[in-house]
């Protein structure tokens, strides 16, 4: 009776197929239902999470197994701009500036971080575009909870490989201020409120600080960006300096 041998190259595709079934057509990908099953359980994992702050040895290299096992879902795909185009709501992330982000807002009762997004404006583009990070922020029971105030993060980006973009920091800025809660909170010791109370109310809902993004050598911030995974309803990241990003895609705002 004959025995057959797999060949080494053989036996590391066929163990392949087993741990990543979407690369079971040499960069195809699977069928629609094991890429959603794949989604589900990225999802599924990074659950009760607080976005990353709160995760365990195991959690975590769970989550990391179901970034690889999407990611190799969409293996070797370009970009599409079109599709990346919109507004995507932070789910999840490894990265240690946001997690520093997080953590203040859980350990210092002034500070307050809600929704965080990235939008991308990159329709009509075809090598780069815009890329906005979004971080509605509050002070409790001075401005509105989690939607009080907005840190904007601009970058310009170009596609530099398949899957990379370079990202170009320009600027900084705080803005859409929400002074309702300021307003009833002070109210009992101005009224009748007089033009300069008014005035001074006026000034705040309306400030928009603004710094350019520069290093000590006065030259633009950047660094690269790699999407490993994109699709009409997920997007998945991972930063030069370390970090993965989960995200969802939401409404687009103004």
């Amino acid at each position: 009776m004959k025995t057959s041998v797999l060949s080494p190259r053989a036996t590391r595709k066929s163990s392949t197929r087993k741990m990543y079934p979407c690369f079971a057509t040499d960069g195809i990908k699977d069928n629609k239902p094991d890429l959603e099953s794949r989604k589900l359980q990225l999802l599924m994992a990074i659950q009760d999470t607080q976005r990353g702050l709160m995760t365990s040895a195991h959690q975590r290299s769970s989550i990391e197994e179901a970034l690889v096992g999407l990611e190799s879902c969409d293996a070797g795909t370009p970009i599409k701009l079109l599709e990346l185009d919109g507004t995507w709501r932070l789910e999840y992330t490894s990265a240690s500036d946001v997690l520093i982000l997080l953590e203040s807002s859980a350990r210092l009762p002034f500070f307050q971080v809600g929704q965080i997004f990235q939008k991308f404006e990159c329709k009509s583009q075809s090598n780069g575009g815009i890329v906005r990070n979004v971080v509605r922020w509050s002070i409790p029971n001075l401005l509105e909870d989690e939607d009080g105030a907005t840190l904007l993060v601009s970058a310009k980006f170009s596609v530099v490989s398949g899957r990379n973009i370079y990202l170009q920091f320009e600027e900084i800025a705080v803005q859409d201020i929400d002074t309702s809660k300021l307003q009833a909170l002070i109210a009992p010791a101005i009224l009748p409120r007089s033009f300069l109370s008014l005035q001074i109310l006026q000034f705040i809902q309306s400030l928009k600080a603004q710094v350019p993004v520069r290093s000590q050598g006065r030259q633009t911030v950047g660094g690269l960006y790699y999407l490993s995974y994109l699709d009409g309803n997920m997007l998945l990241g991972r930063a030069e300096r370390g970090g993965a990003f989960v995200f969802t895609r939401t409404r687009p705002f103004v």
